[in-house]
């Protein structure tokens, strides 16, 4: 893997914002190091599966011309136009106009978005540039990124394991420095599950407050669209803030992210583990071990208990999900493989896969799956959404207004590739925080693990309580270090 040796790759996407609008950097040039930044790397971790790169510095250009211009003082692109100049890059399931959108379905390999999504618009009117599109799962309902239009994406750290998924080409394209930013959506762990395989920051917010308008596939029912999160996913923790604000848009006052944290006055709380969930992984030693460093810091740092609990209700956090994601509106899986116009028929896509097929094993196996879980409105399904109910009103007394919840983001570190297919459900330490509808970032923890690969842990607040991740995510990168350059060989 190529070394890093432009210092541009290292910034962070606010430092280069404002290095652009004092003309230290121009737009054109921070965009063409990332653009060989990508060119780079991409034969090797094949994260990037679309890209707008002549556009992308036809509109640097224009965002250099615009401060030379002199049109607006620095203080007012400061604020009006906070990332002008700087690229951004998102998922293939979120619009970029004239972008592909294919979501990772065959069907819609040549598919191409006629408009940008909201949060997508929301970016470019902070002169936000979008210049590449990165690899999903098929229709972004897996945790390796692998379809039969783009292929599989490679970790940064050892090309032999997983990116994650489905945000998994975000979250290598982060890891990598090959992107200023980026954008992730989340039902399940999407966004969270990358960023700690890759050893980068990424923040699911809390429900309904970003826009999920502009995504293939769309949630069947208003709950499903409550689980669903558009977030950001960056190397360095000062960029979640600014552009959580953004992708807000007018919903951001209910989060109160300039209001300041007290990170002394907070309550804070650790689980090592689900507590034995069924089918689910062991956690790692050295991800329990991380999550011991977290608590010993914040106890010394901030004088503060940081007091060990165990929700017991976690260990039934797969169901609770599977349940939760049951709905009566009379599609399923077998739809949407069918790009929601003609259902397939998952035996006999099977059976096609000896001689090719249109759809990934894993895509099949989900919809096959999907229909011997509980269905919607039988006594299990009740019992689960009863059992889902009273843990949120639980986990929301424990952390109130002022208290986060340490967890780990998975319990092991990125999986060999095809390693997911036996490990189904070890999804679920991710899953459980959007049916419970709470903000939380995932954080890495600087210093690799014994395997070569990053560790981290989720920082889990209760709704609206945004800024408290961020805060401490934001402490915890000042402490450990955060992101780690990968380094490959042979």
């Amino acid at each position: 893997m190529p070394v890093i040796t432009d210092p541009i790759l290292l910034e962070s996407a606010t430092s280069l914002a404002k290095k652009i609008r004092k003309r230290e950097l121009s737009s054109v040039q921070v965009t063409k190091a990332f653009i060989k930044r990508i060119n780079d790397v991409n034969p090797l971790l094949n994260c990037m599966v679309d890209q707008r790169f002549k556009d992308a510095l036809l509109e640097a250009k224009a965002a250099d011309d615009l401060i030379r211009s002199r049109k607006y003082t620095e203080e007012q692109l400061a604020e009006e136009k906070p990332f002008l100049g700087v690229a951004i890059s998102t998922k293939d399931c979120i619009h970029v106009r004239g972008m592909l959108n294919t979501s990772g379905l065959y069907s819609r390999r040549n598919y191409r978005a006629p408009k940008d999504a909201d949060t997508i618009a929301l970016m470019r009117n902070a002169g936000a540039i979008p210049f590449a599109l990165t690899n999903v799962s098929e229709l972004c309902m897996w945790w390796e990124s692998n379809n039969l239009v783009h292929g599989r994406t490679n970790n940064p750290y050892d090309t032999s394991r997983i990116a994650g998924g489905s945000s998994g080409g975000e979250g290598c394209m982060q890891a990598a420095a090959a992107s200023p930013l980026g954008l992730g959506s989340d039902i399940g762990g999407s966004i969270r599950m990358p960023a700690f395989f890759n050893g980068i920051f990424g923040h699911k917010p809390s429900k309904n407050v970003v826009s999920n308008k502009g995504q293939f596939p769309q949630p069947f029912t208003e709950e499903q669209y409550s689980f669903l999160g558009i977030g950001p996913m960056v190397r360095h923790a000062e960029d979640l803030r600014p552009i959580l604000k953004i992708i807000a848009g007018e919903k951001a006052e209910q989060l109160n992210l300039d209001e300041p944290v007290d990170l002394s006055k907070l309550k804070y709380f650790y689980q090592e583990n689900d507590g034995g969930g069924r089918n689910v992984s062991k956690v790692d030693r050295d991800i329990v071990d991380g999550i011991n460093r977290v608590a010993n810091h914040l106890r010394k740092k901030f004088n503060s208990p940081v007091e060990k609990i165990q929700l017991k209700e976690f260990r039934h956090s797969a169901a609770m999900w599977a349940a939760s994601m049951k709905n009566d509106s009379g599609y399923g899986h077998v739809h949407l493989l069918g790009n929601l116009k003609n259902p397939i028929n998952p035996y006999i896509e099977m059976l096609k896969l000896l001689f090719g097929g249109e759809h990934t094993f894993i895509g099949l196996l989900i919809a096959i799956v999907e229909k011997t879980q509980c269905r919607y409105g039988s006594p299990k399904y009740c019992e689960l959404v009863s059992k889902r109910n009273k843990l949120r009103t639980d986990v929301a007394n424990l952390l109130s207004n002022d208290g986060v919840l340490i967890y780990p983001t998975h319990p092991t570190v990125a999986p060999y590739h095809i390693e997911p297919i036996f490990r189904p459900y070890d999804f679920s330490y991710a899953g459980i925080v959007n049916i419970l509808g709470l903000p939380v970032t995932s954080v890495p923890l600087g210093k690799l693990g014994s395997e070569g690969l990053p560790i981290g842990v989720q920082i889990i607040a209760n709704c609206n309580q945004d800024r408290l991740c961020l805060a401490v995510a934001e402490e915890l990168e000042r402490a450990f270090g955060g992101w780690v350059r990968p380094e490959i060989s042979d």
